[in-house]
């Protein structure tokens, strides 16, 4: 019996016959930049905020950098957000290229020393991880006559329910310990840092509405509480994230109006004079992309049918189930000239790596496919390209593109 793929993103969906990507067929993307390759359509991730900005009118958005780095994607989604989110150097500087440094932090364990005073030194936040990481950056400052913008990065004592990647509620190299973050807030103004507030990230990838409405409250709540203790106000709260998207067989799409009116409701109530953001990632870029790649052998091997592509695991780890899966299942998947047909054959799409890792799509329904025939694979738009072990074997990277518009 074949395996389930999951749902299309939406702007996908619906489409008949050959599969377009912005206003151009997928065979002439292939025509135009090889294969494999990943297209990129920014106007996907403008409804994605538009919706965001519909559903959380008093809240900043970030985005997360480390979910797709393309430069030319960071150019067209800079002026859509608020602020934006990284997580190295390299990461600062493509930052610092299309935003002001005041709009970017810099979070994550580890922080080389050059790292800190990169960041302070173009007056970006640090969002520091440790009492060891604020002395360091406070040491530096001090030596560039600078003070440092230093946001505490809270380990929380909850996590987000249901979320595909928990970061909160247990021992964590990420961020200070809940009851140890007021005092690591005084050390910060005492030593004549410029305290910027809370970065508060409970997990990721959630798709269970109630538990984001839960954990939003409750990270507010753990907020204020660090305030009243830290006896400063924060000019920030992160909220964190952790908004998920469809992926597999049987995922749904959060309830974003839900969730923004909860929140909505719970800051009409809140005692904080204070900014807040969400921090987004996937949510905002991840259905924006497609990876397109081409079947160059197809092959029939006691009784099951693979379909030998020229892409795989080193550009699209995520889709081959080993990127922090723990059951492998399919993400969407197109043969790109017959959109919306019925599958008539059970196959695998395999990629051109030697381990039997490489596995696109495991015995699932899709219309025939011949050699020459290209394969899209949907969700490609983050956690892709600069995700997966791109060296591995030597084979060539694939071409990133942009949808461009007049």
């Amino acid at each position: 019996m074949s395996k389930p793929f999951g749902p299309l993103p939406p702007e996908f969906a619906a489409q008949r016959g050959e599969l377009m990507i912005g206003d151009r067929a997928a065979s002439a993307w292939v025509a135009a930049h090889g294969s494999p390759l990943f297209v990129y359509d920014p106007a996907i991730v403008a409804d994605r905020v538009r919706a965001f900005r519909a559903a959380f009118p008093a809240v900043d958005l970030h985005y997360a950098i480390k979910a797709n780095p393309h430069p030319a994607l960071l150019q067209a989604m800079a002026p859509l957000v608020d602020g934006l989110d990284v997580a190295s150097a390299g990461e600062l500087d493509k930052a610092l290229r299309v935003k002001p440094a005041g709009a970017i932090s810099f979070a994550g364990p580890g922080k080389r020393d050059a790292e800190l005073e990169a960041t302070i030194t173009a007056g970006a936040t640090l969002n520091v991880e440790s009492e060891g990481e604020a002395a360091r950056a406070l040491a530096i400052g001090g030596r560039l006559g600078t003070a440092p913008r230093l946001a505490v990065r809270v380990n929380p004592d909850m996590e987000l329910k249901g979320s595909g990647m928990k970061m909160g509620g247990r021992p964590s190299p990420f961020g200070v310990d809940a009851e140890r973050a007021a005092a690591l807030v005084r050390a910060i103004v005492a030593g004549g840092g410029d305290w910027r507030g809370f970065h508060i990230f409970a997990g990721s990838q959630a798709l269970d509405s109630q538990a984001l409405i839960e954990t939003q409250a409750a990270t507010l709540a753990l907020a204020e509480r660090l305030s009243d203790e830290a006896g400063h106000m924060p000019p920030l709260v992160n909220l964190g994230g952790g908004f998920g998207i469809p992926h597999f067989a049987g995922d749904t799409p959060i309830d974003l109006a839900a969730i923004g009116a909860a929140l909505g409701d719970a800051l009409s109530r809140t005692r904080l004079r204070s900014t807040f953001a969400i921090e987004l990632g996937r949510w905002l870029v991840g259905e924006s992309g497609v990876y397109l790649t081409r079947v160059i052998d197809r092959k029939e091997s006691r009784g099951e049918t693979f379909l030998v592509v020229d892409g795989g695991l080193h550009h699209q780890l995520a889709a081959s189930g080993n990127f922090g899966t723990v059951v492998r299942r399919n993400y969407p998947v197109a043969v790109t000239h017959r959109m919306a047909e019925a599958g008539d054959e059970e196959v695998s799409v395999v990629g051109c790596l030697c381990t039997p890792l490489d596995r696109l799509a495991d015995k699932v329904a899709l219309p025939r496919a011949d050699v020459g025939d290209t394969i899209a694979i949907f969700i490609a738009g983050a956690y892709g390209a600069t995700a997966s072990p791109g060296l591995f074997l030597g084979h060539p990277p694939a071409v990133e593109c942009v949808v461009q518009r007049p």
